[in-house]
């Protein structure tokens, strides 16, 4: 915790002066009393009393002082706060090998269900948008901060052949710069994107090349990386699933070492997911990422309020004990 103007804790040494004070006039008192008082009256009238108590108010008074010396000089910490400005593109693979069921009850189906309740999770006010690919990469939604259509879209997902990584990242890029020049004239300028890429498998379009082609995904995460848009890959599977293809038996491992290059180069987080479970976790940490941001909050509020509570429970006491202000 720090403080927004410090200075005003120099009030804290009034507080001791006063601390100080009380107990010399207390000695004193004490002293007076046995001075000049009648030694055997005195022990008679005092048999019985608790002493202790009539201390009660004035120790409930220099507490709240320091409270609310502490509650003036603006203390503020860090503390995880809900984002009301960001993009987030969600992109799915939606290839065949997204049919296998080493994932139950298929990697598709797993993958929705996972991507429905990461939509239901998002901060409110975080603009939301969908991209499915597989041979080619389509907008499904644009960037919004509505969650029906994107889990309507995510409902809808179907299967395809070929998996062209790089299109995806690009389109994404595109919807994002898209929304960014829409907020632009706002004159709070483009908020902060994020893209989520799940896929089980390894880029087959375009060219030979693969994905360092001009429209590879390795060159879509170089532009992502210009751009400042991170990409947060997620390999979505296990390494034994198998697809039918032709009444064929086709072995679909997932791909992690793609994806993971695809993240660091640029400057997203690599997960793995061989579970529905897992996914769901993935798509939480993400969230919580996503949706919050650290900042440093002005935490004086329950200093104030402790602070006053104690002096009102200070007078309040100084009336029942002594019936007078301490």
């Amino acid at each position: 915790m720090s403080f927004n103007q410090p200075w005003w804790l120099l009030l804290l040494v009034v507080v001791a002066a006063l601390v100080a004070g009380y107990l010399w006039m207390e000695r004193r008192r004490r002293r007076d009393v046995l001075k000049f008082s009648n030694l055997a009256v005195l022990e008679q009238v005092a048999k019985g009393k608790r002493r202790w108590t009539r201390h009660v108010p004035t120790a409930l008074l220099l507490v709240a002082l320091v409270l609310l010396t502490v509650a003036l000089s603006g203390p503020n910490a860090e503390a995880k706060v809900p984002r009301n400005r960001a993009t987030v593109m969600m992109v799915i693979d939606v290839s065949l090998s997204m049919k296998a069921t080493d994932v139950a009850p298929s990697r598709l189906l797993a993958a929705k269900a996972a991507a429905k309740e990461f939509a239901d999770r998002l901060t409110p006010g975080i603009n939301l948008g969908l991209i499915s690919f597989a041979g080619t990469a389509a907008v499904l939604v644009s960037p919004t901060v509505e969650r029906e259509p994107v889990k309507q879209a995510i409902e809808n997902l179907q299967t395809s052949e070929s998996t062209a990584t790089g299109e995806a990242i690009f389109a994404a890029l595109q919807s994002v710069k898209s929304l960014s020049q829409v907020l632009a004239g706002t004159g709070e300028g483009p908020p902060p994107a994020r893209i989520v890429l799940m896929s089980d498998g390894k880029q087959t379009l375009p060219g030979p090349e693969g994905e360092n082609e001009t429209r590879g995904s390795f060159t879509a995460a170089r532009e992502a990386a210009k751009d400042k848009i991170p990409i947060s890959t997620i390999s979505f599977g296990t390494l034994f699933g198998r697809i039918d293809l032709s009444g064929r038996s086709t072995p679909v491992p997932v791909d992690d070492a793609s994806l993971h290059e695809i993240a660091q180069i640029s400057g997203g987080q690599f997960f793995t997911a061989a579970s529905q479970e897992e996914l769901r976790q993935v798509y939480a940490t993400l969230g919580e990422q996503i949706g919050y941001e650290v900042r440093r909050v002005d935490v004086s509020h329950p200093w104030l309020v402790v602070g006053t509570l104690l002096a009102m429970l200070g007078m309040a006491s100084a009336f029942v004990l002594g019936r007078r202000l301490p």
